[in-house]
């Protein structure tokens, strides 16, 4: 493809643009469609989008309601991020509301959305008021396609789609009290790390917080993105990689048993539900059989 220029674009109309899903539907992520609105017209979906999307606010301010419980007003410098599904409605509050959005799934959409600190619908804060390179360089790419370009195209759009997402972490903003919660939950996580071979209940780890388990879940929610043991499953398959690659000797249930799990099938669950794959095909693609 040809390469894209470098200066910063100035949107001048509106435009959407689709991916080829059939073709593309097997790489860990790809792009349904990107665009962009001059003036974002009032868009309601009771029953939510059938994909991931993030919106950057570009001019002007909208309002934003979730579930119609949560109500937002956004405006530049904003990121809005909705989830599969989730209902929502958006529309203008300003004479003119500016956006560039990207529409994605692939099954690594929603571990890239948890690394950047996103696991649920909602609204961020950006360094910056420009728009985002990686969002910026997914609309440029489509304007410098040529026919040659087509077998290519959605390859190299998943490219900068990964890009884009995994370099959004240093650009939102974490609110003020982030680190409090965090600093509050480092004796927590000290106590899995160090009992991850151990039975770990909800209350135990909230006894070590001195809080209740309700107000653990919301520390979590707040620091972390995550459920307290949904964090502490993913540590505990995160240990049991290192083991499968540091003890290749051990079987299955020993691996299983050394990072808490008493039931190997129960493990063989778990490490699916978090990897995509079991840890027998995870010993069989880095050749640690």
């Amino acid at each position: 493809m040809k390469p894209i220029p470098e200066k910063v674009v100035c949107w001048m109309e509106t435009r959407i643009y689709f991916g080829k899903t059939d073709e593309t539907s097997r790489l860990p992520i790809f792009m349904t469609t990107v665009g962009y609105w001059e003036h974002q017209k009032e868009t309601e979906r009771p029953q939510g989008f059938p994909d991931y999307q993030l919106h950057q606010v570009i001019h002007g301010q909208g309002r934003l309601i979730l579930q119609e419980e949560e109500e937002y007003v956004v405006g530049p410098g904003d990121v809005f991020f909705l989830y599969p599904d989730i209902p929502h409605r958006y529309m203008p509050i300003s004479d003119r509301w500016e956006l560039a959005w990207v529409s994605f799934q692939g099954r690594e959409a929603s571990q890239l959305l948890s690394y950047a600190g996103i696991s649920s619908s909602r609204v961020c804060k950006l360094r910056t008021s420009k728009l985002l390179r990686g969002l910026e360089q997914l609309l440029v790419r489509e304007e410098h396609r040529t026919d040659a370009d087509y077998t290519d195209y959605d390859i190299q759009c998943s490219k900068q789609l990964y890009a884009l997402l995994l370099d959004l972490k240093p650009l939102l903003i974490v609110p003020a009290n982030h680190k409090d919660e965090l600093e509050r939950l480092k004796p927590v996580l000290r106590y899995i790390a160090e009992h991850l071979d151990q039975s770990l209940s909800l209350k135990e780890l909230a006894d070590v917080a001195v809080v209740s388990p309700q107000y653990l879940c919301r520390l979590f929610q707040k620091a972390l993105h995550t459920r307290p043991l949904f964090y502490v499953n993913q540590e505990r398959i995160n240990r049991s990689k290192q083991l499968m690659f540091s003890e290749k000797e051990l079987r299955i249930y020993e691996v299983a048993d050394r990072v808490g799990y008493e039931n190997a099938s129960y493990f063989c669950a778990m490490f699916k539900r978090h990897t995509g794959m079991s840890p027998e095909s995870f010993r069989r693609l880095h050749g640690l059989n």
